[in-house]
């Protein structure tokens, strides 16, 4: 099994995380490339809650700066790049990378596979492809139970998953256990394995995404909020206290002689 380290990449830390440094075009070729030589890689998709969580979780922050790819998947993270360092980054939204990702592995023959999430979403994410995209192979997918995986049940997925073909494994288990999960599979499935959180869900239908104007404007989490408030309002109400007030104290770090 192939896994080649990336070739150097810029990368800037934002409060705990390495953020990944490249066009949106450039992302998503590179993923696709790797994924056709059947390489071993593995790519973040970093928000605030995933940066809040990794200050708090050295191990968490270790798997995340570790992946092939981290990329700035929320407008604060592009901000905050901007504030820090002077640098324009594109957002890299995994919501927006994966229908794109899905074209391009139809068009190049390259077989999917979906991990995580609900039986009845995966086989929605399965019947949506087939309508939109026609000529995309799903090797297979599995929903995991919710509790840990005995060592014998992760050794036998994940020896379906390499046998399954696939050159891209879009996993959906949620922060932090994805990152874990994807560390741990790295050089073990030769795939581009990707974090995409709650992007199945967005694909199916199932939720509606905020408008284009909502997410430029960096207030995706508000919209997400009035549909969820009840499950959302504690984790956006510390996370985003929690990512402004360790940002300032990064800035105010940079400013000293």
């Amino acid at each position: 099994m192939k896994h080649v380290d990336t070739q150097p990449q810029t990368r800037r830390r934002v409060v705990s995380l390495d953020l990944t440094l490249m066009p949106y075009a450039d992302f998503r070729d590179d993923i696709l490339a790797a994924a056709a030589r059947g390489e071993s890689r593995t790519v973040c998709f970093a928000n605030v809650h995933m940066v809040i969580e990794a200050s708090q979780n050295p191990t968490l922050a270790r798997d995340v700066n570790g992946a092939d790819w981290v990329a700035a998947d929320g407008m604060p993270l592009v901000w905050s790049l901007k504030k820090l360092y002077g640098i324009e980054q594109d957002r890299l939204a995994g919501m927006d990378l994966m229908p794109s990702l899905l074209e391009g592995a139809a068009a190049q023959q390259l077989p999917v596979y979906f991990y995580g999430s609900t039986d009845d979403e995966l086989a929605r994410a399965v019947a949506v492809c087939a309508e939109r995209y026609p000529r995309l192979q799903v090797a297979g997918t599995y929903s995991p139970p919710f509790r840990p995986l005995a060592d014998q049940e992760e050794r036998d997925i994940t020896a379906r998953i390499s046998a399954s073909g696939a050159k891209l494994v879009f996993v959906a288990l949620g922060c932090p256990k994805q990152e874990r999960w994807i560390a741990r599979m790295r050089g073990q499935i030769p795939a581009v394995l990707l974090g995409i959180g709650g992007a199945l869900p967005v694909l199916t239908g199932s939720v509606n995404r905020a408008p284009a104007w909502v997410r430029n404007a960096g207030l995706e989490w508000g919209y997400r909020l009035m549909q969820e408030p009840r499950r959302l309002f504690k984790r956006y109400f510390t996370t985003n206290s929690l990512f402004i007030w360790a940002l300032t104290k990064q800035l105010l770090k940079q400013k000293q002689p």
